[in-house]
């Protein structure tokens, strides 16, 4: 058995041993095991032991690109092929799966078993993520939202005192929303966002969203690069809440864009005299 302070003996100087304890006893919860995959086992790896995973899904051959599952797991249930991947990466992990979708009736036992909320199911649900966060919201529970967007991540950060999603929505502050129209919300919130987003995620978001408005069923492309840096964020965010770090919150959105660095001016190294 792998003790937890091997395990985590690389992450001293930048995590402390009271936050590694910290995090150590959050129950995560992680809703939707696409995506959810990525940050789930970055947690692990982090040091996150207690999981809650929700997902209805099974695992595809198009999944493999970006979510971290294997051509072994073509047809499981998500949450069984990720809780098999964290007990090997922490066979002391605690792993609770639940194989069914977020609904109205069963997001608020979901909020009150955990601590702090990784939200990466697919906005094409908006009653499920809004049934969740409202629970989260009502029980004093952070949420973490976050998709990619091309080769980078978008993510917003729902604590009990700032903005809520319904409101970044323009939906009602409570209520069923079962009437609202996915493509025309997310299509006015990538609008207010357009200017600073990557423009090859934002052309082809619009053409899914047009689509969908035709009533086509159009599934986003997604790349692993930005999978990856979901997770990444995703994980970043989380520690620091937990360490009570300064975190920008909603409405403001959090854009991580490897491609916009990449043709900025990098660090000049002086050279050796």
């Amino acid at each position: 058995m792998i003790r937890y302070e091997e395990l985590t003996a690389r992450n001293a100087g930048y995590i402390s041993p009271e936050l590694q304890q910290k995090i150590r006893d959050t129950r995560l919860l992680i809703a939707g095991c696409g995506l959810g995959s990525v940050a789930a086992e970055l947690a692990a790896r982090t040091g996150f032991e207690r999981f809650v995973l929700i997902d209805g899904d099974r695992v595809e051959a198009h999944n493999l690109n970006r979510q971290l599952y294997t051509a072994a797991d073509v047809g499981t249930p998500k949450v069984q092929a990720l809780a098999r991947r964290l007990a090997a990466i922490n066979p002391a992990a605690q792993v609770e799966t639940r194989h069914s979708w977020v609904h109205a009736g069963n997001a608020g036992d979901l909020a009150e078993r955990t601590d702090l909320v990784l939200d990466t199911i697919d906005f094409l649900d908006l009653p499920a993520i809004l049934a969740l966060h409202d629970a989260a919201r009502g029980r004093g529970r952070a949420v973490l939202s976050a998709f990619s967007a091309g080769w980078g991540a978008v993510a917003v950060v729902f604590t009990p005192g700032a903005a809520t999603l319904r409101q970044m929505c323009g939906l009602p502050a409570d209520g069923p929303v079962a009437g609202a129209s996915y493509p025309a919300i997310f299509g006015r919130l990538l609008g207010r966002m357009r200017p600073e987003l990557p423009a090859d995620f934002a052309a082809v978001t619009e053409e899914v969203l047009k689509g969908m408005a035709d009533g086509q069923s159009c599934p986003a492309p997604q790349l692993a690069a930005g999978a990856a840096t979901t997770g990444a964020l995703l994980v970043t965010l989380a520690v620091r809440v937990l360490a009570g770090l300064p975190v920008t919150v909603a409405p403001e959105v959090i854009l991580a864009d490897p491609g916009a660095l990449a043709s900025r001016p990098g660090l000049r190294v002086r050279p050796e005299t």
